[in-house]
């Protein structure tokens, strides 16, 4: 819909406006100088857990994750807020603030401030800014034939926290969850960046098919993922099975299958899991082989997870296909 929206707005031309809305990386960037430059992001949205302290820290993380999948260094960070004041308590705010307000310190950022609007429907973001080399931007466009791809969070968020609303979801399977998407992407990034990724896109909205679609579009190539290889949440097959499915992961399912072919071999609880909308979800990321074995050798000792998901092949017919 804002793919549609955005072709009748004209595009910003300048000279030193590296990344624009006209691509769909996750944040825009302006160079500043030859060896610095600004790396902007926003994002917003209505709570998906019930805890206000969580979903503020869910809310920062999924916009802080935009500027570590370009590999840059968030700096500042600006509130938005929407606010039911007058049938919701002030305390509700301040809780979702402070969870907000912790999580963009963990980063290495500082709150500078915000906005906020009276609102029915309460919403939380936030826009950041941050820093990074020029020419050392990494994009969702640079994947090449024979890289490898790897995922750094387990995918299921979608599923699980539809599960939450409808009370079909342990206590202990909602904390797992919360705590996945709230945990940040920083360390994966750096580690990324040593280790010279040629591509990266953070798994959200558009669900892990949706992401590879556009790297793959952008690189002019074709992605192949392994199903059994890819990380999934806790019972995420299970809440599949037992239609758990967020409206989101239909319209993913539409729009994409164009553009993706899934095997028939593939679990058709598993496909689901593949167009479920993510929160915060991991960095996806693909590395020349050369490389690829080095950053999984020093994730795994780093303790961080990083799943070899699949390869990168020369542009094919379907612009993603699952084995």
């Amino acid at each position: 819909m804002l793919a549609e929206a955005l072709k009748s707005v004209p595009q910003s031309k300048h000279p030193d406006l590296l990344v624009g809305f006209n691509k769909a990386d996750d944040a825009g960037v302006f160079r500043l100088s030859e060896n610095l430059a600004l790396v902007q992001t926003v994002d917003f949205f209505p709570p998906i857990v019930d805890d206000p302290y969580w979903f503020g820290q869910i809310a920062a993380a999924n916009a802080l994750s935009d500027i570590f999948a370009m590999g840059g260094k968030p700096l500042t960070a600006l509130n938005i807020v929407g606010f039911p004041a007058g049938t919701m308590p002030l305390s509700i705010l301040g809780d979702i603030l402070r969870g907000g307000a912790e999580k963009v310190e963990e980063a290495g950022a500082v709150v500078v401030g915000g906005h906020s609007i009276k609102d029915k429907e309460l919403k939380f973001g936030v826009s950041v800014t941050g820093i990074i080399d020029p020419n050392k931007v990494i994009t969702n466009a640079g994947a090449k034939p024979g890289d490898i791809l790897f995922l750094t969070k387990p995918l299921g968020t979608g599923l699980i926290t539809t599960g939450i609303k409808r009370n079909a979801v342990s206590d202990d399977l909602a904390m797992t969850v919360i705590k996945s998407m709230a945990a940040l992407n920083r360390a994966a990034a750096e580690l990324m960046v040593q280790h010279h990724a040629h591509a990266a896109t953070d798994i959200t909205g558009f669900g892990l098919l949706g992401h590879a679609n556009e790297m793959a579009a952008g690189s002019g190539v074709t992605i192949r993922l392994i199903a059994r290889e890819l990380p999934l949440l806790p019972d995420a097959l299970r809440l599949a099975e037992l239609g758990m499915i967020p409206g989101g992961a239909n319209d993913n399912r539409t729009y994409l299958d164009q553009f993706v072919r899934v095997n028939d071999s593939v679990d058709r609880n598993l496909e689901a899991v593949l167009y479920d909308p993510q929160t915060s979800g991991g960095l996806f990321i693909a590395f020349a082989p050369s490389d690829a074995d080095a950053f999984a050798a020093e994730a795994k000792q780093l303790g961080l997870p990083a799943a070899r998901v699949g390869t990168v092949e020369p542009q094919a017919a379907m612009s993603v296909m699952v084995d």
